[in-house]
């Protein structure tokens, strides 16, 4: 079972996307009205960074070349990405955003 390990203050907007580092790896984390869905922060595609896409209700657009994956369950909405985005579970415990690894 994974642990949750400590990601920093809950600072993320609501419709905002960003990259945190967790254990030594980045993850994206995307709020969406008010619930926080984390992901690998890396685009199936070419690597672009994810935190740095822009979100659309559930879905996260890489800056890159426009793939766009649910921040929900890591599935392509849209290529030319094909694979899926790793997700994770996450919460927030007294203001502060936890990820399980």
């Amino acid at each position: 079972m994974a642990e949750f390990q400590p990601a920093g203050p809950a600072e993320i907007q609501d419709g905002e996307v960003d990259a945190v580092e967790v254990d030594g790896r980045r993850i994206a984390v995307a709020n969406v009205e008010g619930t926080f869905y984390a992901f690998d922060d890396t685009c199936t595609h070419q690597g672009c960074s994810l935190g740095q896409g822009e979100l659309d209700g559930t879905a996260v657009e890489c800056p890159c070349h426009g793939s766009q994956f649910d921040v929900t369950t890591g599935s392509v909405l849209r290529g030319p990405a094909q694979d899926p985005v790793e997700t994770f579970e996450a919460k927030v415990e007294n203001g502060n955003l936890e990820i399980a690894l």
